[in-house]
């Protein structure tokens, strides 16, 4: 896996990020330290990344269970240390799946599967941080 990331100097603290897949994310810092509120905050697009991954998971493994899952969505809430180098310190998520008949222990078993075995990212995060799941089924 491999990512470039290039500062675009006339935008303040605006940078532009190519994955190895091709695909760009751009990221921008909040006016109080250069940047124009242009973009997510990097640190923003840590936790996205970390909701997206652990989302993946949850629907695969509901998928491969058979499960009618139909949607899923992540609320995810994090809190900073106060001094640099300002880690996570705590992460809430709160998953909303939707779906046809999903037993709720199936949908509580694929969130502890994200979060102790395949997500990598909150699997890495939570070395500094405190991560407590919840969820919610909407039968649809």
């Amino acid at each position: 896996m491999e990512c470039t990331i290039n500062w675009l100097p006339g935008t303040g603290m605006g940078f532009v990020a190519e994955t190895g897949s091709g695909h760009f994310l751009t990221m921008d810092g909040a006016p109080d330290g250069g940047g124009r509120n242009l973009a997510p905050r990097p640190m923003e697009t840590v936790l996205a990344g970390t909701g997206g991954c652990t989302a993946y998971d949850v629907v695969l493994i509901l998928k491969r269970g058979r499960h009618d899952v139909r949607g899923c969505q992540v609320k995810v809430i994090a809190e900073r240390a106060e001094t640099d180098p300002k880690v996570f310190t705590r992460i809430t998520m709160h998953f909303i799946v939707s779906g046809r008949g999903l037993p709720p222990a199936a949908v509580e078993r694929a969130i502890a599967l994200s979060h102790e075995r395949y997500c990598s990212a909150s699997i890495m995060l939570a070395k500094t941080a405190k991560i407590t799941t919840s969820f919610e089924l909407v039968d649809s």
